[in-house]
């Protein structure tokens, strides 16, 4: 059976049918392709899993999906061709450049992937011992994917036919206008800027303003905003240009926290007040969560309304919050233990009564103070 008995016999004799057979292996081989690619690709992975450098890994799985999307542009840019080419030739043309489009961008999605790749491994303690701060990193990455992507632009506009010199030429032009437009967006981008290069709080810092109602966790620093989560668990989302116009305090980078409080015995102990004074500071020098290189006061303070109030002024080695509120619960009750073992009381808000000559009584009510009875 000859070439032709054959095409006959599967009805394939007319040749308007040819390209549909084509088309048809072309599709076939570019699955069979991808398929066979996708499961080298993955046996390479666990190979290289095993490696101790992390950047075979990263690569490899910022190529995995845009390989197998190529693979697939490729052949059915072919299929298509084959098709266009029985139907209309200027098909061929618009395919080709459809192809060139496609090949940028899919260059430009490895990059992008890649790029977000370099960024999680450079910030991830399994990959390095001391990794590199988020902040500096995502800054880096950032500028790095905006490069890419104005690049990637400017080739898909100059292959659809566009003039790159008259764009850039264009953009110099409208810029005035475009600024004055988005002033604000240009101030928030700035801002971003600022907070990069002065870096007053970074991702994961506590951060508050005395100026304005906000306080939270950083949690992404933006080119137009700052997310903050707050103590609640609500997303804060804050202008970049706000930080230029407020003042930030950062508690993640305190060095200490402080215990300032202030304590009233009962007038009826005066006499007690120098031993319970000594002994305090003892205890506040014995502590092994107090830092003992920092002040250290303990002095009687004042006459209370009904008590003689003596502070405490000192600080803790942690600023762990949780931690430092368990180390201030434990000074304070040591406080009172040693107020009680010294026979004193701590003071609690009084009134004395004046019994008059004729036998009424006269009421001299002594001012509240704030201090509750412990």
């Amino acid at each position: 059976m000859n070439w032709e008995t054959m095409q006959v016999y599967l009805g394939l004799g007319d040749t308007q049918m040819h390209w549909v057979v084509r088309v048809f292996i072309v599709v076939l081989g570019t699955l069979t392709v991808n398929f066979f690619v996708n499961r080298a690709l993955n046996k390479l992975d666990a190979q290289l899993a095993k490696t101790r450098t992390p950047w075979d890994n990263m690569l490899l799985q910022a190529a995995q999906k845009p390989l197998s999307v190529f693979i697939w542009l490729v052949g059915l840019s072919v299929a298509a061709e084959i098709s266009g080419s029985e139907l209309d030739e200027a098909i061929t043309t618009a395919i080709g450049v459809v192809r060139q489009v496609g090949v940028v961008v899919i260059l430009t999605w490895f990059l992008l992937r890649a790029v977000k790749g370099v960024e999680d491994t450079l910030t991830s303690s399994e990959s390095f011992s001391k990794p590199v701060d988020v902040t500096t990193a995502s800054a880096v990455s950032k500028l790095l994917r905006a490069a890419v992507l104005i690049t990637s632009a400017l080739v898909i506009m100059q292959n659809l036919g566009y003039s790159i010199s008259g764009v850039l030429a264009f953009g110099g032009i409208g810029g005035i206008a475009v600024g004055f437009a988005a002033k604000d967006l240009l101030a928030n981008f700035f801002g971003g800027l600022m907070v990069y290069l002065d870096r007053p709080f970074a991702v994961g810092d506590w951060i508050r303003s005395p100026d304005k109602d906000i306080e939270g966790t950083v949690e992404n620093i933006g080119w137009r905003q700052t997310r903050i989560r707050t103590f609640d668990k609500r997303p804060l989302y804050v202008p970049n240009s706000t930080f230029s116009l407020i003042s930030v305090e950062n508690p993640s980078r305190m060095t200490h926290r402080r215990i300032n409080e202030t304590i009233g015995v009962r007038y009826d102990d005066f006499r007690k007040l120098e031993e319970i004074l000594h002994r305090v500071r003892t205890m506040l020098a014995n502590h092994d969560d107090i830092d003992t290189n920092e002040l250290i006061m303990v002095n009687f303070n004042q006459f209370g309304p009904s008590s003689l109030d003596f502070f405490i002024y000192t600080f803790t080695k942690t600023v762990n919050w949780a931690e430092y509120h368990r180390v201030k619960e434990d000074v304070l009750l040591k406080i009172m233990g040693i107020i009680e073992d010294c026979g004193a009381q701590v003071a609690f808000p009084t009134t004395t009564v004046h019994i008059a000559e004729n036998g009424e009584p006269t009421f001299q009510p002594i001012k509240h103070s704030n201090k509750a009875h412990a």
